[in-house]
C-alpha cells in the first residue's frame, strides 16, 4: 500500500539531485511524496527577494504538512534554507532534518537546530518514521543518537 505525503523538501541548489534521490528513496519504501520545492527542474525565475518568500516559497510550505530540511555540507549557510526552516515552524510544520547521502560532520544550520523535531540519517524507514512522528529524536548520519545538545526553549 502507497502512502502519499505532502512536503517541502528545503535545501540548496547545489543538492538537487539529493531531492530527487531522497523522493526515490522514500518511494523504494511506497512513500510516495508530493514535494513543492524549487528545483532546477522546475525553477523560479523570479528576482526579488521578498516576493520569493512571500509569493513563491510560503505558500509551498503552508501546503505541505511537514519541512524536510536536506543538511549537506553548504546547507548552513543559505539563508533561504534557515528562513524555510523557520516559516516552517511559525506555521507549525513538522521539521525533519536528512543527512545527505556521504555527507559527514556537516554543520546543521541553525534554524534546524532551533526547530527541528527529528534529524535522520540517509534511511529510507527512518525518514518515513520522522515525517510520520514515530521518531523525534536527533540521529547522527550513520543513525546513532546525538550527544544532547541546549535547544531553544519557547514559551507555552
Amino acid at each position: 500500500m502507497s502512502v502519499d505525503k505532502n512536503i517541502f523538501i528545503s535545501h540548496i541548489h547545489s543538492d538537487d539531485e539529493h531531492v530527487a534521490n531522497v523522493k526515490k528513496l522514500l518511494s523504494a519504501h511506497g512513500y510516495e511524496v508530493r514535494d513543492s520545492s524549487i528545483t532546477s527542474d522546475k525553477p523560479n525565475d523570479a528576482q526579488s527577494e521578498s516576493y520569493i518568500k512571500s509569493e513563491i516559497l510560503a505558500p509551498r510550505i503552508r501546503w505541505a504538512s511537514t519541512v524536510v530540511v536536506l543538511i549537506s555540507p553548504e546547507t548552513s549557510a543559505s539563508d533561504y534554507v534557515n528562513w524555510e526552516i523557520a516559516y516552517g515552524e511559525q506555521k507549525d510544520k513538522r521539521i525533519v532534518g536528512v543527512w545527505t547521502h556521504g555527507n559527514e560532520d556537516c554543520e546543521i544550520p541553525q534554524a534546524a537546530k532551533d526547530y527541528a523535531d527529528a534529524i535522520v540519517g540517509w534511511d529510507g524507514e527512518r525518514i518515513i518514521d520522522a515525517v510520520e512522528g514515530r521518531i523525534d529524536n536527533w540521529q547522527n548520519p550513520d543513525g546513532s543518537l546525538m550527544s544532547p545538545t541546549d535547544l531553544k526553549r519557547h514559551n507555552c
